[in-house]
């Protein structure tokens, strides 16, 4: 007779070997905030939800986390480290400015969620502070005014934040409809149209350039005023 020890089971009844759990750590709870927020978005964003991803309870977090604001805060942290700000080249800042603007903008399309969550906050962190002190080497170096860079990393955090964060919002349509972009702005678009022209002369004057431009063009436009309005300031 056959070893019972050594006679496979029916394939139904045979379950993988159970893995080891990889040890929870605050780098790997921050691991997982940000795919849930990669994936969910803010609105579905919890502790909980942390904790389902990776396959422990809430409680468990709080040993590593005082809570969820402090868990943001280092999700943004993590993120800001994907930034590569350049050593500052004096004749070529607005250049890096800008290449530095779009840089986040990148990184908030790779991470929809964290746009959301930089505003109404003030990062901080080892790599948001390392990233703040590199940017504002370039912004000196350019021999802006002292109160001009120090304000103008909020500014453009703002700006950049905001303008992705209604990105990822996608098009609302004004009938509660889920309806394709371009046929909301059809919708919008054939609205203004039909204002009385005696009431709306300028809008209608302009009725293309209110409705032409994409997201990017828009973010340039944007992003040009600003950098633009930075070389002609003077100093206070």
């Amino acid at each position: 007779m056959s070893d019972p020890q050594q006679t496979p089971e029916p394939p139904w009844l045979q379950r993988p070997p159970r893995s080891r759990r990889t040890p929870l750590t605050r780098d790997s709870i921050v691991d997982a905030a940000l795919r849930v927020l990669d994936r969910e978005g803010y609105d579905r964003f919890s502790m909980r939800a942390v904790a389902d991803e990776l396959g422990t309870g809430p409680a468990s977090l709080y040993w590593h986390v005082k809570n969820k604001d402090e868990l943001l805060n280092l999700v943004i942290d993590r993120v800001a480290g994907e930034l590569e700000v350049p050593d500052p080249d004096p004749g070529h800042w607005q250049e890096q400015v800008k290449d530095l603007a779009r840089q986040m903008r990148a990184m908030y399309h790779r991470h929809p969620g964290v746009a959301r969550i930089t505003l109404g906050r003030i990062p901080v962190g080892p790599n948001v502070m390392e990233t703040n002190e590199r940017i504002l080497a370039i912004l000196r170096a350019a021999d802006l005014p002292d109160r001009t860079t120090a304000y103008v990393v909020d500014l453009f955090s703002l700006y950049i934040g905001a303008y992705a964060y209604e990105e990822s919002l996608g098009l609302a349509s004004p009938t509660g409809e889920d309806l394709p972009p371009d046929q909301v702005v059809g919708m919008i678009k054939g609205y203004f149209a039909s204002l009385p022209p005696e009431r709306f002369p300028n809008t209608l004057a302009i009725l293309d350039q209110l409705f032409g431009g994409g997201f990017d063009e828009r973010f340039e436009f944007g992003l040009d005023v600003l950098v633009k309005g930075l070389a002609a300031r003077p100093e206070p």
